[in-house]
């Protein structure tokens, strides 16, 4: 129980972050044709803000099956590789159904602070982890779907920027403690910056360049800056 109000208390700040971008994609949803209902079903069965904002764009243009099932592969591949790098920080009580659960609620935030705690993620911790997120993200969707076009969209523009904010205070104390998370940050930067501007490059999609940047900063983070063995450091 322990394990499990810690996660309760470090998911709070992302089940707040969330709380405001889904009410964003609520209005969204709503405003391309979805019923309340029909939004709040894709939040409760998605935990992708890129990816459901995606799909609610192919479902207004009455796009295909394949169409949808490509952009989504596309946009949420990296939580791929977050699952598998996550996977080895876990306890041995992990098991298949808790995995299941890992793999259906592992967003960059919820991977970031599981990432950055000391020690293995025991079941316990990761589901308190994922509460306040998942819930946030419910409701959000559910408060924006229902209020449809109520607010003004300078209101509705803000709060879309608040998952960027939530992002960076995960990030920035990990860069204060430790000087090689601050240059493997900055080098993912650096790589997403050139992604974005450089002639022939900008044709890549926004969810393969965030899983170049992703694997080629922990590449040469890897290699740079490796990690002792526990058991190297206790001999």
């Amino acid at each position: 129980m322990k394990q499990f109000l810690q996660g309760f208390k470090d998911g709070s700040a992302i089940g707040i972050g969330y709380l405001s971008v889904s009410f964003t994609f609520g209005l969204a949803a709503v405003s391309s044709g979805l019923c309340w209902w029909e939004a709040l079903l894709v939040s409760m069965m998605n935990l992708t803000s890129a990816g459901q904002f995606a799909g609610i764009t192919i479902m207004a243009a009455a796009g295909s099956y394949i169409e949808m099932a490509i952009s989504q592969f596309v946009i949420n591949l990296r939580y791929a590789l977050m699952s598998i790098s996550l996977l080895q920080k876990v306890d041995r009580e992990f098991h298949m159904g808790h995995k299941l659960l890992l793999g259906f609620a592992n967003t960059d935030e919820i991977f970031a602070v599981a990432m950055s705690r000391q020690g293995e993620v025991s079941s316990q911790y990761f589901a308190g982890l994922a509460v306040l997120p998942y819930l946030g993200w419910t409701f959000g969707t559910l408060a924006g779907a229902v209020c449809g076009n109520i607010l003004p969209q300078n209101v509705s523009d803000a709060l879309g920027l608040a998952i960027y904010g939530m992002f960076i205070a995960i990030i920035v104390p990990a860069m204060k403690k430790d000087n090689h998370i601050l240059k493997i940050t900055l080098l993912a930067v650096g790589i997403s910056v050139a992604l974005y501007y450089l002639p022939g490059l900008q044709k890549i999609s926004s969810g393969f360049a965030v899983i170049i940047c992703a694997v080629a900063a922990s590449a040469v983070g890897a290699v740079c800056f490796p990690v002792e063995d526990q058991t190297e450091e206790e001999v």
